[in-house]
């Protein structure tokens, strides 16, 4: 999930209500800017959730030297203010940007490590000129992607089907009796549903949209590997950024990256488990806005429970990490007497160190998944940043928690949800 910042990522968003509410308030506070000679690159109005009135949010050009003043000024003239900005910095702590709405994932979908063809020396597909051409051509249809259009279909070759073949059937034998009974109950719906079996390789389309409808989770395709701050903020919308390509048909029970049989074998399922899509989501909201030594911890959480995470059912431990669920000789060797294994606590797991290219030495074990939401939420909590977030699944958007009208609005229409059920509860 390592990345790096572009220069687009850097531009300043601020977000305001002005003290006066009056016609042309707007064009009063867009003044402000004009006569300090910054440039703004977006302007959005919307009707503010904290009181009455208009809330406004900016997006200003970073490089403008006067742009401080400018700040300054809109802050002394406004009932509302906050700052949301990477890398801008003035005299009160400043909220590292975060996406507000989905359609805001197209920011920095393009933030990658690595490009297409841009292999290490010591990936197998490394001296292979077909295959570094095939990567590139999944790289360029991810680049171009943006929210709202069909995910790109692809037509594999018999190369790359034969790789899936190999993949899938070596890992169906083992799921019956190694992983958890959430993956063993939504994979046969994935093969009624979703085209999965050993001569195809689903599309994301077909999966994305059979997730959307248990759970709200979509697909995303993705050219790289995205920073761990852009890849936990997909999660906050249910936004799950995936490859398209696959490993390199010479070691295929092996590959140093994720691969499409690493998101649609280990990940895919569980995400239509309505408690694993809730706990995942959990983990990407705690990361908006947090500081960056706290986004590497719910990192480290990410890796050691979605990607690597262990469970007990019926007195017996399985697997229902990803990376586990998608590697062969990983989901043997995970429930043998190998590993060291140790209780999921957020606390401590987000300080533990792990290697990426060998067998995890050390494993995270969960009771269920309603318990790890409850004990994310709780760290979530210990998180410092001033204020709270929620996520709006009607507008498919992030609301900022940080004024009395606004949470008092919110408790009317939760206890209003609460009658509801509770009336229903009772008809029972």
């Amino acid at each position: 999930m390592e990345g790096h910042e572009s220069a687009e990522a850097k531009n300043v968003s601020i977000i305001f209500s002005p003290v006066q509410e009056e016609a042309g308030a707007l064009a009063k506070m867009l003044k402000v800017f004009e006569d300090h000679q910054v440039n703004l690159l977006h302007i959005e109005s919307r009707s503010s959730t904290r009181g009455p009135g208009y809330e406004f949010m900016v997006e200003c050009d970073s490089k403008c030297q006067n742009l401080s003043a400018a700040i300054e000024t809109v802050r002394e003239k406004s009932d509302y203010f906050n700052i949301i900005s990477r890398d801008y910095k003035d005299n009160e702590a400043t909220v590292p940007w975060f996406p507000r709405r989905i359609r805001d994932l197209d920011r920095f979908a393009n933030q990658i490590l690595s490009y297409g063809a841009e292999l290490d020396s010591d990936h197998p597909g490394f001296t292979d000129e077909t295959y570094r051409k095939r990567r590139k051509y999944f790289a360029d249809i991810a680049f171009n992607y943006k929210h709202g259009q069909p995910l790109p279909h692809v037509d594999y070759t018999e190369e790359e089907t034969n790789t899936w073949r190999e993949v899938f059937r070596n890992l169906t034998k083992l799921y019956p009796t190694h992983a958890c009974r959430e993956h063993n109950h939504v994979f046969p719906l994935l093969i009624e549903n979703c085209g999965y079996r050993e001569d195809n390789i689903p599309q994301l389309e077909d999966v994305s949209n059979f997730l959307k409808d248990c759970t709200g989770f979509t697909l995303r395709p993705v050219a790289g590997l995205l920073s761990s701050r852009d890849f936990l903020a997909g999660l906050a919308f249910r936004v799950f950024h995936s490859t398209q390509y696959i490993r390199h048909p010479s070691k295929p029970l092996y590959t140093p990256e994720p691969d499409v049989c690493h998101e649609l074998l280990g990940h895919a399922p569980l995400f239509a488990d309505p408690s694993f899509a809730q706990f995942s989501q959990e983990i990407g909201l705690a990361s908006l806005g947090a500081p960056d030594e706290y986004v590497e911890k719910l990192a480290t959480c990410f890796w050691f429970t979605v990607e690597f995470g262990l469970c007990r059912q019926n007195g017996e431990l399985k697997a229902y990490g990803a990376g586990l669920l998608s590697s062969f000789g990983e989901l043997q060797y995970c429930l043998s007497d190998k590993p060291e294994l140790r209780d999921f606590e957020p606390q401590q797991t987000g300080e533990q160190k792990y290697p990426i290219t060998e067998y995890q030495p050390i494993y995270y074990v969960s009771n269920s998944f309603d318990e790890a939401i409850q004990k994310m939420v709780q760290y979530a909590n210990t998180i410092p940043r001033p204020f709270g977030v929620r996520y709006n699944a009607y507008t498919q958007s992030v609301e900022i928690l940080d004024s009395q009208p606004q949470l008092a609005n919110l408790m009317r229409n939760i206890r209003g949800e609460f009658d509801i059920l509770e009336n229903a509860f009772k008809k029972l």
